[in-house]
């Protein structure tokens, strides 16, 4: 065996120990949901990663085992990951809480265990996973198609025409998320992790969480997750939204993560700044651009009511997060003072972002994840 070969196969088992380690500490966070009587009656599983066919994992009470698919966790996003692993805990609960002996695999008390655990109950299989779902783009989905086709048109170099198509676009989502509204129909909504898990979050990573809740229709909350390349729990943070908002928000928050870095980069040539301005620049960048938002919204008054960029109150999305999350908690932050010039200059520079390009899919190959402690 060659010695580059020998080393890949080190990386591999490294990183498959560490995911193994983080389904344990995911496994031990769903419980939280659960009342204190039913976590006593489930017995923590060993957890393992088998080369698998046509599932994506299973649920074995003669090992008290969680299986899932090595080829599925090295290559898809962690939410994907605990989306399969919530259904296989659900099997769990349905046998040794529920008593769900000699029912069929996705019986009643499954389904119960899936209620209660907040666990998709079609996630097995060959049920697509959650980022291709979610993510991918779809040439069905015309409200995308069209979204796509005005970023695209974002990407002029003629300042005025690209302001004019970010602005439309924006126009065009606030429209139709304001008919859905008028509609009262019942609606289907997904949750997906956007940004990293991480021990520690800036305070840009705030500011650019609140700017997605107040411009895009999604509803966001921090909550925990591994994170792998640390090895312990962490945050990140999760949207929650229509399909077509998820993708849309999700892109505009790695867009703005990209201009911010960009930009830095340039910006702390020969001026020997440290990582709490960039905190200061990115903050600026997030309210210029923020700004800008809202004086759309005020160009277009006699609009306003009906399709400005303005945050709706969607009462079937907030019964949906009250399902999900029963109990949360709100936090507040002491605002710091940081370096007013950088933030002037990060704000000057949020005034001319542009979101542009077309809704693109995250990435999500876990095995760049290595060696970066």
């Amino acid at each position: 065996m060659s010695l580059q070969k020998h080393r890949a196969i080190l990386i591999q088992k490294e990183l498959e120990h560490r995911i193994l380690h983080g389904l344990a500490c995911e496994w031990e966070n769903a419980l939280w949901i659960l009342s204190s009587s039913d976590k006593e009656k489930l017995h923590k599983p060993l957890f393992s990663l088998r080369d698998m066919k046509n599932k994506w994992g299973f649920w074995s009470s003669e090992r008290n085992e969680i299986c899932l698919n090595r080829d599925f966790v090295l290559n898809h996003s962690w939410d994907s990951i605990c989306e399969i692993l919530l259904h296989e805990m659900a099997h769990q609960f349905a046998e040794q809480a529920l008593g769900a002996h000699g029912e069929p695999p996705h019986g009643p008390k499954f389904r119960k265990a899936c209620c209660l655990l907040r666990a998709n109950p079609r996630a097995s299989g060959n049920y697509k996973p959650l980022e291709e779902r979610i993510l991918c783009d779809s040439p069905e989905d015309k409200i995308m198609v069209r979204v796509k086709k005005l970023m695209a048109l974002a990407q002029s170099q003629n300042q005025h025409e690209a302001e004019a198509a970010m602005a439309k676009a924006h126009e065009f989502i606030a429209k139709y998320n304001i008919d859905l509204l008028a509609q009262d129909e019942d609606r289907h909504f997904v949750s997906v992790f956007v940004g990293n898990p991480a021990l520690r979050h800036f305070r840009e990573d705030y500011h650019l969480a609140s700017l997605l809740l107040d411009f895009y229709f999604v509803f966001g909350i921090w909550v925990p997750a591994y994170v792998l390349e640390k090895g312990k729990m962490g945050r990140v943070l999760e949207i929650n939204g229509s399909s077509q908002n998820i993708r849309i928000a999700s892109y505009v928050h790695d867009f703005v993560q990209h201009f911010i870095d960009s930009r830095w980069n340039k910006y702390k040539r020969d001026k020997g700044l440290n990582r709490y301005r960039k905190t200061d620049f990115a903050v600026g960048i997030i309210q210029g651009f923020r700004s800008k938002l809202s004086s759309q919204t005020v160009e277009k008054k006699r609009l306003k009511c009906k399709f400005g960029l303005i945050k709706a109150q969607d009462f079937l999305l907030e019964k949906y997060i009250d399902h999900k999350y029963p109990r949360t908690t709100s936090l507040k932050c002491k605002a710091l003072r940081g370096n007013i010039d950088v933030v002037e200059d990060g704000i000057n520079l949020g005034k001319e972002l542009v979101i542009s390009k077309a809704i693109t899919e995250r990435a999500t190959n876990r095995k760049l994840l290595i060696g970066k402690d």
